[in-house]
């Protein structure tokens, strides 16, 4: 039985990722991504348990990245999608169609932000045969990813900011999210894992000063701090490869 468990953890992430299709496809986003945040928070358990456990498995391993496609993978793109055809550039005030590309009245412009779900897909099924991310990643890691996309019905919905929100509003805006998180997901680039294997400073700094900072832009900026968490995790990644070069 302690071998299912980890197991059983991973299908909850599944469950709340299925949850999270069928909101996201309704236009319930906010809803939607309180699931993929359910999601990652077994996504998170599942692994630790495992190890805990010593229960390991090739099994597991695949399991949690099916899990993973659909929690961080097709909801994320379904939310780019939706927020893609909410975008001011695509309609205006009258409500007619601005945009060029549409037939017979449908914009297809939208389905740009699927091109998020086909980069998680191929990050992930890479993830499995790349012996390299044992303790650390290459490229940004799909739950990471999700996180930036679901911050912004998130921030739309519950922030006051109006910059933030016309940017959000924007259809260029969200096209240039979605095809750098899905190059950023494949990208030749070497990024820490918060992972410890030991928990003195002077091994782990540039963690512990991103956790730091991490924490004071949840405190100060709420939903917002999110996307700029998931941006300094990966320039912080980037010096610290540069510190160790």
């Amino acid at each position: 039985m302690k071998k299912h468990i980890p197991n059983i953890i991973t299908l909850f992430n599944l469950l709340s990722g299925t949850i999270a299709v069928m909101l996201a496809v309704e236009g319930k986003l906010v809803l939607a991504g309180l699931f993929v945040l359910i999601g990652i928070f077994f996504d998170f358990f599942d692994g630790l348990v495992a190890r805990i456990l010593k229960v390991q498995s090739e099994l597991g391993k695949q399991l949690d990245s099916l899990a993973d496609m659909v929690t961080s993978g097709v909801v994320p793109g379904v939310i780019m999608y939706q927020l893609l055809k909410q975008s001011s550039d695509i309609w205006n005030e009258q409500g007619v169609l601005t945009t060029t590309l549409f037939i017979d009245g449908i914009s297809y412009l939208p389905l740009i932000g699927l091109l998020i779900t086909l980069a998680a897909a191929y990050r992930l099924a890479n993830f499995n045969i790349d012996e390299r991310q044992t303790s650390s990643f290459i490229g940004l890691p799909t739950p990471a990813n999700a996180l930036f996309v679901l911050s912004l019905p998130l921030i739309l919905k519950y922030s006051n900011l109006e910059f933030a929100n016309n940017l959000i509003h924007s259809t260029w805006f969200l096209i240039v999210v979605t095809l750098l998180g899905s190059y950023i997901m494949n990208a030749e680039i070497p990024l820490f894992s918060l992972k410890f294997k030991d928990f003195s400073f002077k091994n782990n700094a540039i963690k512990y000063i991103f956790l730091v900072l991490a924490v004071l832009l949840l405190i100060f900026f709420h939903f917002v701090a999110i996307p700029i968490i998931i941006v300094l995790y990966v320039l912080f990644s980037i010096v610290e490869n540069m510190m160790k070069k």
